[in-house]
């Protein structure tokens, strides 16, 4: 590893559960935990159709994305992997994304975007490969810009 880690990941933003029916991910998330939804999301482009329901409060709260897919038989298969992915609160993301590439950490493609929740995000692939040796080793997950209130809340709490 070349220099010492120039961001914090500070907690877990998110879990995204896929599954073929969103409905039959409410009535356990919303209906029996009493999970609380906060938004929706669609997007053609990454074939989703997602609830955003929320567990928490303020800069603590932590997002459960019950997420089908806009058409089953076109990729990605958001309903495949019942886990999706898991989002982490990165305190300085272009940092973050800077320093794992070039400490071989793969990248899925697409770059820093806007995420569903308006965030700024990006993805460490699943899958290693021999240019980028670090990955998640089959599981996704997403980076996400933590804004300034949770970045202090965190630190309050260290």
């Amino acid at each position: 590893m070349n220099q010492q880690r120039p961001f914090k990941v500070l907690g877990i933003q998110q879990i995204a559960i896929g599954g073929p029916d969103k409905m039959k991910l409410r009535q356990l998330w919303v209906d029996m935990l009493g999970l609380e939804i906060t938004g929706n999301f669609v997007s053609e482009r990454e074939n989703v159709d997602e609830d955003i329901a929320a567990m928490g409060k303020g800069p603590f709260k932590v997002e459960v994305d019950l997420m089908q897919p806009v058409d089953p038989e076109k990729k990605p298969a958001v309903h495949a992997t019942p886990l999706n992915h898991v989002g982490l609160w990165i305190d300085d993301l272009p940092k973050a994304v800077e320093w794992l590439t070039a400490n071989g950490v793969r990248f899925a493609p697409g770059g820093i975007r806007k995420g569903a929740a308006g965030f700024d995000i990006t993805f460490l692939h699943p899958k290693a490969s021999p240019e980028f040796p670090i990955a998640g080793e089959g599981v996704l997950i997403e980076l996400v810009q933590a804004p300034p209130e949770v970045v202090q809340a965190f630190a309050a709490l260290a």
